[in-house]
């Protein structure tokens, strides 16, 4: 099998044909993860982390912090964030060579790495010193840990359409709204939510970014089961909280700026993907059903190798230019939707493989192929829909004429709603 594109097994000849302080830096970080990391043959490589039992899916959830602290205890989190914001101020190339390094471990963060990779930067670029000094410790340490508070189930493919209300009252904003598709609220300590400040400004206009403390009063977490029995979603319901004034992210009813920095960190992030390659499992499923001789089964296998390459790359390059404080070379919806395809083509490949059996059996391998079938649909939604994302894509990026529509400069009180 290693003949294919792909193999996930070899990173030491690297150190052969690299800058030498990047080698050294490689030797490093093998070194570290060598002593605290899980070797891969520990971890199950059919597991999914959506899981039918609450217990188990706490316990993943904590696992990932776990290693997020161990990462921050030994100075191995945030590699390139700045050194004042908690950091290790490495060079941009530190978290490629340490995620290549990774690979051949089974510890990651987890849901807590794809919090800190929307929220850091974010805090990083518009939160005052005040809140970066206050907040990104223990984001960085794994400490607290924090979901996204956006959509609502009247605004998911319009965010900026959102009704979530803030008012403010003496040195507090006093919140009223519900949330929905907010993944891990339940474990969450704490949530980053976009409320609607100013009615009477255009919808894009009148947005506060808040940073909410979970345990606060009027707080309600509802989970919503998937088809699996996970309920690794949640609605929030948010009934007279109180959220102290000086826990707003960028200027008050300006949230939209830095709401479009968490959604180009999160679209990288979903984009580059984590964890072991969906590919290197459809290459065993394909040794496993004798698919390895059929050409027309490698030519799939190679192209999902190469769309992961591509996204992992794509993402590295929007979030090294997010840190570095420089648009990103290209829209990171580019990412998400292509990723959003390569899931169809590895659930369609894992499914064709396995045949019939591999939809309704129980065994482990069965259920990563239902993981990978299901999750072609979560992730065509989270971190904005597919549809919406080629929108975008064609306006900014390719300047076709926009959409026809009236509310774009219509106060927001005034556009009609259903």
């Amino acid at each position: 099998m290693s003949d294919l594109p792909g193999d996930s097994t070899a990173t030491s000849d690297r150190a052969v044909t690299e800058p030498a302080d990047q080698a050294a830096f490689r030797l490093e970080a093998r070194a570290f993860l060598t002593e605290h990391a899980e070797p891969l043959a520990a971890i199950d490589p059919w597991q999914v982390s959506g899981f039918p039992d609450d217990q188990q899916a706490r316990s993943y959830f904590e696992r990932g912090r776990d290693w997020q602290r161990t990462l921050a205890t030994h100075g191995w989190a945030g590699l390139t964030w700045p050194s004042e914001f908690g950091g290790a101020g490495r060079p941009s190339w530190a978290e490629r060579v340490f995620r290549e390094e990774s690979a051949s471990f089974g510890s990651h963060a987890g849901f807590i790495g794809s919090t800190i990779a929307m929220l850091g930067p974010t805090l990083q670029v518009h939160a005052t010193e005040a809140v970066t000094a206050r907040f990104l410790p223990s984001l960085i340490s794994g400490e607290v840990a924090w979901c996204q508070l956006f959509s609502e189930p009247g605004a998911g493919s319009d965010l900026a359409g959102l009704a979530t209300r803030a008012v403010r009252d003496d040195d507090h904003w006093v919140v009223d709204g519900q949330k929905v598709w907010n993944s891990c609220a339940q474990f969450a300590d704490w949530g980053f939510l976009l409320a609607r400040t100013d009615p009477d400004a255009p919808k894009h206009r009148g947005i506060t970014f808040l940073l909410v403390d979970m345990s606060s009063p009027g707080v309600e977490v509802r989970p919503l089961v998937q088809a699996n029995g996970s309920t690794h979603f949640n609605e929030v319901f948010l009934t007279g909280v109180r959220v102290p004034a000086d826990q707003v992210v960028g200027e008050i009813h300006g949230g939209w700026a830095p709401a479009r920095t968490v959604l180009a960190n999160e679209a990288a992030f979903i984009g580059r993907g984590g964890g072991v390659p969906a590919s290197d499992r459809l290459r065993d499923l394909a040794a496993q059903h004798g698919g390895l001789d059929d050409p027309r089964i490698r030519q799939r296998l190679a192209t999902v190798i190469t769309r992961e390459r591509l996204q992992g790359l794509m993402g590295q390059r929007i979030q090294a230019a997010v840190r570095d404080g420089r648009e990103p070379p290209f829209d990171p919806g580019l990412t998400k939707v292509m990723a959003a395809a390569t899931k169809v083509l590895t659930g369609d490949l894992a499914a064709e493989l396995a045949g019939p059996a591999g939809m309704v059996d129980t065994d482990r391998t069965s259920t990563w192929i239902q993981a990978e079938v299901i999750n072609r649909f979560s992730i065509s939604i989270g971190g904005g829909t597919t549809e919406v994302q080629k929108n975008n894509l064609a306006e900014r990026s390719l300047g076709l004429p926009r959409e026809p529509g009236h509310d774009r400069n219509t106060p927001w009180k005034d556009v009609p709603r259903g």
